[in-house]
């Protein structure tokens, strides 16, 4: 199923945030408009996307995307920060093995239905020049993980190499995720975790190792 033809998130129906049976906790109103926004940002963009569309998709009174998002644009840099976790560079990963391991459970886990909205963010222009610097910020941020766990720095010597074999890592991990999610091309679609780790980790540690040249 391609990105743009995925189903809406599942929600209960809008209500006036006042009338309503049950009592959301935060945790739970922040998931149900961080769900519908991705949805909406991914299919029909961020400039064309409106407040009171994700508000009413998630089922909450649209006041609260202020209260816990602050605006529309700090929603959309919130879909888009989750990304680093969801691929691999985590706090967590202190080793490029660590990160080969961790990008291939995330491909193949409970959440990987939700890569081709995610990606799609990634990856098309916003419309609007806030949110753009947000989606270039954010790849910018994820590729500066990525050296940092490689061990390097892309502010010293040969910084700008280590940025672009980060970024090209990056790519390498939003193709599979893609490819994966979009296509039903065998034998990569059906792929577990032990298929993926053992070629992530070859690839990242050739990409990122600071003792390999790319010439």
């Amino acid at each position: 199923m391609h990105p743009a033809d995925a189903p809406a998130p599942t929600t209960p129906a809008p209500h006036d945030g006042a009338t309503s049976p049950r009592r959301r906790d935060a945790v739970e109103t922040r998931r149900l408009l961080l769900g519908a926004a991705l949805h909406r940002f991914a299919t029909q963009g961020y400039v064309a996307t409106t407040v009171r569309e994700i508000a009413d998709d998630a089922g909450v009174n649209a006041a609260l995307i202020s209260r816990y998002f602050d605006s529309k644009e700090g929603l959309f840099e919130q879909c888009l920060t989750g990304v680093s976790t969801e691929l691999g560079t985590t706090a967590r990963a202190k080793t490029l093995d660590e990160v080969a391991a961790s990008m291939a459970e995330q491909l193949v886990g409970p959440y990987s239905a939700e890569h081709p909205n995610r990606l799609v963010l990634l990856l098309r222009t916003s419309g609007d020049a806030r949110a753009e610097r947000i989606r270039l910020e954010t790849l910018r941020t994820y590729s500066l993980g990525l050296v940092a766990v490689a061990g390097g720095r892309a502010d010293g010597p040969g910084g700008e190499e280590r940025l672009l074999r980060a970024q090209l890592a990056l790519s390498v991990a939003l193709g599979v995720a893609l490819m994966r999610s979009a296509t039903a091309l065998e034998p990569l679609a059906s792929a577990g975790r032990d298929d993926l780790v053992g070629p992530l980790r070859s690839v990242l540690h050739t990409l990122l190792d600071p003792g390999d040249t790319l010439s």
